[in-house]
């Protein structure tokens, strides 16, 4: 993978030996989103135990490639955590703006644990987004969102692992939630990569799933589902328990709108209930995740049911976070 990436060899990789997660086979989740089989490739088996990590690996290597003295971020509490440990192992500065009272608590311990400053912020994601756009501008700082291009330069390996671990056949679908969108950018610039080497002679459909009360992608494609517009409406004030993807202005939005259409992938919301309840069934496999990515087997009942993936197609869902970093919601949901 390393010449697929923006390094020289001598670069000094700041790495805590991410990325190779595994790709489970989940009948229970296949049964219930009704396909015949479906795999589920748990980012959450990283580090940190979120999928920020390998985008966090080569963001912090360009940070010490560069002399930045501080790393910043926004974050509903996975960017934050990742951050907090890559910046530690480079021995930098870490600096995090999180929305007060919006972060669970598990994410929250991990950034104290590995020495981040913590900012807690009235308002939410979004707000704290803006704050960071603006705090770009020094110098010594360097923004770690995935509005940095390094980022999705780490996360496309996700792509590579996917059709590794698929012995280079590709999927018909990957599934992917929606939260500030640089998965799902990430994911579409790995697989047209290796398209055009020639690894590969077809794309997977790759579709976006969000929280109905976080959905601004999916309005956007409702409008016109054949081409990326100038701009689309954000959601003021984004609402989900599914904390992670609690997001109203995606950053990456054009791109991963743009993966969506090239590859003639889908954009939809999940509600409430219905994400709550598919979490459960990834648990009865023995499996376990975070609300947020479980958007994805709630998505593609949904999509089975419109047809708009078939029951015999092979389909990948990206799980985005390990069960024990909400366990509060995991918790109240099994209590009623």
């Amino acid at each position: 993978h390393r010449e697929l990436l923006p390094f020289t060899d001598d670069a000094p990789v700041v790495t805590l030996f991410e990325g190779n997660t595994p790709l489970y086979d989940a009948p229970r989740s296949a049964e219930y989103g009704g396909l015949a089989a479906l795999r589920l490739k748990h980012q959450g088996s990283n580090p940190t135990a979120s999928f920020k990590d390998t985008g966090m690996t080569a963001a912090v290597t360009q940070a010490k490639l560069l002399g930045a003295e501080t790393v910043v971020c926004a974050s509903t509490g996975n960017t934050a955590a990742s951050l907090a440990a890559y910046a530690a192992r480079a021995g930098m500065q870490c600096a995090i703006l999180l929305p007060h009272g919006q972060v669970s608590a598990a994410k929250l311990a991990q950034s104290m644990d590995y020495g981040a400053a913590i900012c807690e912020l009235d308002g939410n994601f979004d707000d704290c987004m803006r704050l960071v756009q603006e705090l770009a501008s020094e110098p010594s700082i360097y923004v770690a969102n995935s509005i940095n291009p390094f980022r999705i330069e780490g996360q496309k390996t996700v792509a590579f692992e996917i059709l590794e671990q698929l012995d280079w056949r590709v999927p018909d679908h990957v599934v992917v939630p929606g939260g500030n969108l640089g998965n799902s950018s990430a994911l579409g610039k790995g697989f047209a990569e290796m398209k055009a080497l020639g690894l590969i002679d077809r794309l997977p459909k790759i579709s976006v799933i969000q929280a109905q009360g976080a959905a601004p992608l999916v309005h956007a494609f409702a409008k016109d589902s054949k081409a990326v517009p100038d701009a689309i409406e954000f959601v003021d004030h984004p609402n989900t328990l599914a904390t992670a993807i609690k997001i109203g202005s995606p950053v990456s939005w054009k791109k991963a709108l743009r993966a969506v259409l090239e590859t003639g992938g889908q954009v939809l919301s999940v509600t409430e209930t219905e994400l709550a309840d598919a979490r459960a069934v990834i648990g009865r496999d023995g499996i376990g995740c975070e609300p947020a990515s479980a958007a994805t087997l709630a998505g593609i009942k949904k999509l089975v049911a419109a047809g708009k993936i078939e029951k015999d197609e092979t389909v990948v869902a990206v799980l985005t976070g390990h069960v024990l970093k909400d366990p509060d919601y995991v918790s109240n949901y099994h209590r009623g």
